[in-house]
């Protein structure tokens, strides 16, 4: 396969919306799979006010978002996948559930395809052993939120070979992004760095050393952070960030990465953040309220 034409996204959340919104504002044709109409309708509808946002930023033109959401299409059959040059599986943080579409989607790609997963933290190496082609198997990891962020990690499985890393990195230049590689450990760079930070904050909550608010004013202030860390913890969603501190403890066997337990217990309480409307903050409320 000489170019990559047609994208197909496995997985209407937050990042498989992200993730199609930037293909096709850079000109590809974009296909967007998911198993329930009702998140695809929600994540067409988050594109369409996030390109809105874009235009009133002036970084993109009336023309180019509606040439954009013209190039979205969507479906809840993956066999609608047979066409696309590469396919991204960005579904939930789970090992067993990323093998199940494999196991579904590789019998429908053309055998050029590439298929590359957004995972943020577990093996490709493995993870492309659930598949039929490991050769053209790829970590392609998007930073959250898609639109907004530079980086993607690029990281080869012990089978990747040169030509799809190769033709992936130029893909990513392409959309505007910055590649960095990274080797095939768990959690790559940026989660490997981040979670444990994030996880030592909810330490220090558990603790009882500082409050919710003492904790992200601290590291906002005193580390000139964007967002406090217990914010971030909420933005990425606390399922996410036990599933990568769990990751990390069970594949480097190492005490420090020891998942705080309650972080494990906000996550057991269904409390994982924005998107469940409570985490370490309370979002029914205009300001969001801290809940320790």
């Amino acid at each position: 396969m000489d170019k990559v034409n047609k994208i197909g996204v496995v997985g209407a959340g937050q990042m498989g919306g992200g993730i199609a919104h930037v293909f096709a504002l850079a000109g590809y044709e974009v296909l967007m799979q998911d198993v329930d109409q009702g998140q695809i309708d929600k994540s067409l509808q988050t594109i369409v006010r996030n390109m809105g946002r874009q235009l009133s930023a002036g970084t993109v033109t009336e023309q180019d978002k509606n040439d954009a959401l013209g190039r979205i299409n969507s479906t809840t059959n993956l066999e609608d996948f047979k066409d696309v040059d590469l396919a991204i599986e960005a579904v939930t943080e789970d090992e067993g559930v990323k093998r199940s579409v494999y196991g579904a989607l590789c019998p429908l790609l053309k055998p050029e395809a590439i298929l590359a997963s957004n995972t943020s933290s577990i093996s490709i190496t493995r993870l492309a052993a659930a598949t039929d082609r490991p050769s053209k198997f790829i970590g392609m990891h998007f930073m959250n939120p898609v639109p907004m962020m530079e980086l993607i990690e690029l990281i080869r499985g012990i089978a990747t070979d040169k030509e799809t890393f190769d033709m992936i990195s130029s893909l990513t230049v392409e959309l505007g992004k910055k590649p960095v590689a990274s080797e095939d450990f768990p959690s790559f760079i940026v989660n490997r760095i981040l979670l444990p930070m994030i996880n030592e904050a909810v330490y220090v909550l558990y603790e009882g050393v500082g409050s919710v608010k003492a904790i992200d004013t601290a590291l906002r202030l005193g580390a000139k952070h964007p967002m406090g860390p217990l914010q971030l913890a909420d933005f990425i969603g606390l399922d996410t960030c036990l599933a990568v501190m769990q990751v990390l403890y069970e594949g480097l066997a190492d005490s420090k990465y020891r998942p705080c337990p309650l972080l494990v217990k906000y996550v057991e309480a269904g409390w994982l953040g924005r998107k469940t409307g409570r985490g370490f903050y309370d979002y029914s409320t205009d300001k969001p309220t801290p809940t320790r």
